[in-house]
């Protein structure tokens, strides 16, 4: 070869590794991106007709819907999709869903799961294949505990927390003496067993309990013997439906005005569901508040506008963990849930639902908690102006310390 030929060789050689070169800048994180198999499906899995359908439900498969719009429908160009079922608050039904989508609709991560035996169920199933679950309305402590998984994250709250800032503060703030009314099945035992540790641990004592099958309409029989136990506060370890006949019934019964009421878990529609009438001076722990800012109001907006109800926490929690999977993928530039994950505990954590926030080793992702007071009727002063909040508690003095876990992916 002659020094010209050469030289042209050694160019046009060079200028296809410039071209290279370029292309692979100019295509960034796509130039190495892998979504599986082209499109990126997500499954909410939720209570559809049963006792929590107000606190998730169709509402946490519009909060799914709001978070994929607002991220642009496509990540790493490409499409976003959406599915949903009612596992109808069974382990059975809800795991046979779960399983037909991961074994023949490829779904990438299953959501919502607003039950503990089925959010249980779904994440020992998904950890198995390999596939990602984001579990936002379930709340057993062992989710993110001792049945912790390594692809699996534990969104908004759990017993643990709720039991912690909805009693602390109030024992610090004289409520010395309790008596629980609790469902029998897991959730309202945990709930029982975490509430009377941390009603102990701040001085204050357990006067007895009354456990109810679940679900209940009737509850005057617990209502009456907590009045008897001598308790100045009556505390309520259920949900949904059953929480809000439980509130009625004690209101109708006049123990309001006599008894300090706290419930483990409420939320915004259970207020709007009883009237402030009926549940003013209610307190619990809560995980978001629509009216808390103007980054909060503007979500509440968007989500009022298409279901004419504001969101719950659980709602407002199912759309914040969407739109972090999603930011997630496209940080990552893959669909991997190892290299999902392993970005989700990288990321600044920080939206409409999420405050102060970080996804810790167990999956458990903290953030600000708030204790809530249930306004009187003369102090609400516009459509669902329903709380005051008596105290912002961080996320690290709220849930579980890592030091006291008993999941296996936390190193002591």
């Amino acid at each position: 070869m002659t020094g010209s030929r050469k030289t042209l060789f050694a160019r046009g050689r060079l200028a296809v590794m410039i071209g290279s070169l370029a292309a692979s800048l100019a295509a960034g994180p796509q130039a190495h991106a892998a979504i599986s198999d082209g499109v990126v499906k997500i499954a909410v899995l939720t209570d559809m007709s049963g006792p929590y359908v107000d606190n998730v439900g169709p509402g946490s498969v519009l909060a799914t819907e709001l978070a994929i719009e607002e991220f642009g429908g496509k990540v790493l160009g490409k499409p976003i999709e959406l599915v949903s079922a009612d596992h109808q608050n069974k382990a059975d039904i809800g795991s046979a869903r779960a399983r037909e989508w991961l074994d023949r609709d490829r779904v990438d991560v299953i959501t919502e799961l607003g039950n503990s035996a089925v959010a249980l169920a779904t994440l020992k199933l998904a950890a198995e294949k390999g596939r990602m679950t984001m579990v936002t309305g379930a709340g057993a402590t062992r989710i993110s505990n001792e049945d912790c998984a390594p692809t699996n994250v534990h969104w908004v709250y759990d017993t643990y927390v709720l039991a912690r800032v909805g009693t602390q503060p109030l024992v610090e703030l004289g409520a010395k003496s309790w008596y629980f009314i609790a469902a029998d099945y897991s959730f309202g035992h945990a709930l029982q067993n975490d509430g009377t540790s941390f009603i102990t641990a701040a001085g204050g004592k357990v006067l007895g309990a009354s456990r109810y099958a679940f679900p209940g309409t009737d509850f005057a029989s617990p209502l009456l013997t907590a009045q008897g136990s001598g308790a100045n506060a009556i505390v309520f370890a259920t949900a949904g439906n059953d929480l809000q006949n439980a509130i009625k019934q004690a209101s109708e019964f006049g123990l309001a005005g006599s008894h300090q009421l706290v419930s483990m878990l409420m939320s915004i529609v259970d207020v709007h569901g009883l009237t402030l009438k009926n549940a003013q001076g209610m307190h619990y722990a809560e995980t978001f508040y629509w009216d808390l800012d103007e980054e909060s109001r503007a979500f509440a907006r968007r989500f009022f506008e298409r279901f004419k109800k504001m969101p719950t926490a659980l709602q407002a929690g199912q759309y914040s963990a969407v739109l972090n999977y999603l930011r997630a993928v496209e940080k990552a530039g893959s669909d991997d849930v190892a290299e999902v994950m392993k970005t989700l505990r990288s990321m600044k954590i920080h939206d409409a639902f999420a405050r102060n926030a970080t996804l810790r080793p167990d999956g458990k992702l903290s953030h600000d908690m708030y204790l809530v007071r249930v306004k009187k009727p003369e102090e609400s002063k516009y459509p669902w102006d329903y709380y005051d909040i008596v105290q912002t508690v961080p996320g690290e003095r709220s849930f579980m310390p890592l030091a006291d876990s008993q999941c296996s992916l936390v190193k002591k």
